[in-house]
């Protein structure tokens, strides 16, 4: 099959979260069970262009937006096997960066995205490759469908041209005012409920919504959730209203970058038959972040945004059982000042039970996940989650809320049977996830049965080729539906 991945960010391209992890890594999949796959995104500021050795493909693309046609270039380059286009407009693109300034979001984001999806589609046309499906994601391609069933209508080019449409995070819609209908050269006939209207204003995620052939979700316990009240963000009644139509597929991680047999940041390898490396990465975990090397005790961590969502708040109020617990904490993460005044303050109680670098550090999220005992992730909601996947990949045990993602990957270890890979529980207090604290540092004081855990989970297999198949599978979906051929 043809199929085109449309993004506002893909590694190793451009990044400020999750998608673009996504966006790079599923296409390589999909070209390995046999799909002509291509990928367009906007060719940002951040691209770098001789890194990647981009090449010019086109210099004068029309695009129409805003009751104007402005012009774009195209670029190309790749990801493995998969060739990647770039859409520059110098006007929307060559910025600081992807979304917003210092100051808040760029004003003008629904006619840059705008822009983009309308790009999409007459890059497709020019190129001459119109693919069986497009694959957009979020609000900023939310367009793509809605231009296809709107504007484009009745192109023949675009006939059989079908639409997934992936939500990797309802919190994310991309609202804007009314004017937004002019900026994407769209009539005011889709001002209502029925349509992209909401509460007043367009919303460009649920314009994707509306619109695509079929819509998925980052896992399947997160397809369930954001049909509720508590977890649609306003939105729960267009998601019921497309039940029928609505999926769950999990994310994939990457083993060639998180795998404790080949990983390069680490103080030592290990594997699952072969667990030793695993006390020297603890050891080396332990002197990054200056607490004394103790290989007895349990070692927990976090890597975070500093987020009520993400629970912090609970993980901070929890910390004052450390020293019941005997255990040591570390927590690589940013956020809003609250969170780290919460933070600091309990380092500056608890002394050297606790080690915090509040930012990001690549290298030592990797240590991290190969030197702790256990992974706290006890979010109030969470789409998939990657941070458990990477844990389990490394011997080291999740304890999580089971919402989202996490319900989906972590299973409750049995010592009755030997079953399972992590610690879950579902309330949202600080009480809860300390009585599953206390029930793991139990565990962990067994060391026969922790071994059997920490294997159990770096025995998961949640890599990109699963999850392609469940795509191939809805993209096969969408072709039969649009072409009416089984």
């Amino acid at each position: 099959m043809r199929i085109l991945l449309a993004a506002s960010e893909v590694a190793p391209f451009a990044k400020t979260g999750g998608l673009a992890d996504v966006a790079g890594a599923l296409p390589k999949a999909l070209a390995k069970l046999g799909h002509d796959v291509r990928v367009v995104l906007p060719r940002y500021r951040m691209v770098d262009a001789a890194k990647h050795r981009l090449r010019p493909v086109l210099d004068s693309l029309p695009v129409p937006v805003a009751g104007r046609t402005e012009i774009a270039a195209l670029w190309q380059g790749e990801i493995g096997p998969v060739p990647v286009s770039f859409v520059q407009h110098d006007g929307y693109y060559n910025r600081e960066a992807l979304y917003q300034a210092k100051d808040g979001d760029y004003p003008d984001n629904a006619e840059r995205f705008a822009f983009f999806s309308r790009a999409v589609l007459e890059l497709s046309r020019a190129l001459e490759w119109i693919p069986d499906v497009y694959h957009c994601n979020d609000w900023q391609t939310g367009l793509i469908p809605t231009y296809l069933r709107t504007t484009l209508q009745g192109d023949r080019e675009f006939h059989a041209a079908g639409v997934l449409f992936t939500i990797h995070n309802l919190g994310y819609q991309g609202l804007f005012g009314p004017e937004a209908l002019a900026a994407a050269n769209l009539g005011n006939e889709l001002f209502n409920p029925f349509g992209i209207e909401f509460y007043g204003k367009v919303n460009l995620l649920k314009a994707g919504m509306v619109f695509a052939d079929l819509i998925n979700t980052v896992s399947r316990k997160y397809s369930q959730e954001i049909q509720t009240e508590e977890f649609g963000h306003g939105l729960e009644g267009v998601l019921r209203a497309r039940a029928k139509d609505l999926h769950g597929i999990l994310n994939g991680i990457d083993y060639d970058e998180w795998h404790p047999g080949r990983d390069s940041f680490i103080a030592a390898r290990f594997s699952q038959d072969d667990l030793a490396g695993k006390a020297a990465c603890k050891a080396d975990l332990q002197r990054a972040f200056g607490l004394p090397e103790r290989g007895d005790v349990p070692l927990l961590a976090v890597i975070s945004r500093l987020a009520s969502q993400k629970g912090m708040d609970l993980v901070a109020e929890a910390l004052d059982a450390l020293p019941d617990l005997d255990a040591q904490f570390v927590l690589l993460g940013t956020g809003g000042p609250v969170l780290h005044q919460a933070f600091e303050a309990a380092r500056a109680r608890l002394g050297s039970r606790i080690g915090l670098k509040l930012g990001f550090d690549v290298g030592l999220s990797h240590k991290i996940e190969a030197g702790a005992d256990m992974f706290l992730m006890p979010s109030r909601y969470e789409p998939c989650g990657l941070n458990q996947m990477y844990s389990l990949a490394y011997g080291t045990v999740p304890i999580v809320r089971a919402t989202g993602g996490l319900e989906d990957t972590i299973q409750p270890f049995d010592p009755a049977t030997g079953e399972g890979n992590g610690f879950k529980f579902a309330g949202t207090t600080a009480e809860a996830l300390l009585d599953t604290l206390r029930a793991a540092v139990a565990l962990y004081r067994r060391p026969e049965e922790w071994r059997r855990l920490m294997r159990n989970g770096m025995a998961c297999d949640f890599s990109w080729d699963r999850s392609a198949r469940e795509y191939e599978a809805l993209y096969q979906q969408i072709a039969a539906r649009r072409t009416g051929k089984p």
